[in-house]
Order: structure tokens, then C-alpha cells, then sequence
């Protein structure tokens, strides 16, 4: 009998996969599931309670979660006192995604409202240390508008 041909990306996972590492993986899984909807495939736990990874799907696209291991220099938002990385999360009803993360004790850093490059977006921080922008695509704009309004809207800064 012939084993079926291994490949080196297994089908679903993209080639670009965050690996989140978490205060409490098994309570954040639990958390990502009740507020923005994730599935969990599978969890890889090591002794002494952690694990090393949580496979969680968001639609079509995977996040893994670990628990951080400060012995090893593996350390969560939490330890570090904060994040410089926002994941985009794009969804066809923003309004009920909003919601169901904001009920479940996400804290709002940017109200959820139209921006100029035609997403309903706002922006929000979980109880884990990461920022999300939640996104819904409402309107089709031109690059070239984009560009104009970014100019309006940051001019100065920087």
C-alpha cells in the first residue's frame, strides 16, 4: 500500500500563520471562540498544564496560540506591556462581531465606525494583550482617493 504523497504546506494552512503567545492558552482559545468566532482543530499540551500550541480557524484562515514560557524567553503582551501588532479581521457583519467581542470584555480603542477607505472599522484590545481591527468592506474606493484622504487625514503628522 502507498502512502499518499506528504506535502510541505498541509492543504488550509497559508504560508504566513500567526502564532500567538498568550497568558493562559486554554483560556484565551476559549475566549477567541466565544467572542469573534473562531474554530478550534487541535491543541498540543505539555506538562505542567500549558500548551505549546492551540490551532484556532477564523473562516478561512489559522491562528495558532501558545502559552508563554518566560524561562525560555516566550513572553505575551502581558509580560511585555503591550503589543505593536494589530490583527485585521475581515467579516461579512462587523456590527455582530463588534458586539459579541465587546460583550465578552474586549476593551475599545477605536470606535467602530465608516472610514475613508470604504471599511466600517474600529479597534479593540483583548483580554490578552492583542489588538484587533475589525473590519467590514462597505464601499469600493480608488487607490487614488485613498491617497487623497490619507494625505487630509494625516497631514502634519508625522
Amino acid at each position: 500500500m502507498t502512502q499518499p504523497e506528504m506535502k510541505a504546506i498541509p492543504d488550509g494552512i497559508h504560508t504566513l500563520t500567526p502564532h500567538l503567545v498568550v497568558r493562559d492558552a486554554g483560556r484565551a482559545a476559549e475566549w477567541y471562540k466565544a467572542a469573534l468566532g473562531a474554530k478550534e482543530r487541535g491543541r498540543i499540551p505539555v506538562p505542567g498544564g500549558k500548551y505549546m500550541q492551540i490551532e484556532l480557524w477564523f473562516d478561512d484562515s489559522a491562528v495558532m496560540l501558545a502559552d508563554e514560557f518566560p524561562e525560555a524567553g516566550i513572553l505575551s503582551p502581558l509580560a511585555i506591556g503591550g503589543t505593536p501588532v494589530v490583527l485585521h479581521f475581515s467579516t461579512e457583519n462587523v456590527e455582530a462581531l463588534w458586539k459579541r467581542a465587546v460583550d465578552a470584555g474586549a476593551t475599545i480603542l477605536q470606535p467602530l465606525q465608516d472610514q475613508f477607505w470604504g471599511d466600517r472599522y474600529g479597534q479593540i484590545i483583548d483580554p490578552f494583550g492583542y489588538r484587533w481591527g475589525l473590519a467590514q468592506h462597505v464601499r469600493d474606493v480608488s487607490s487614488e482617493e485613498i491617497a487623497r484622504q490619507a494625505a487630509h487625514v494625516f497631514g502634519g503628522q508625522g
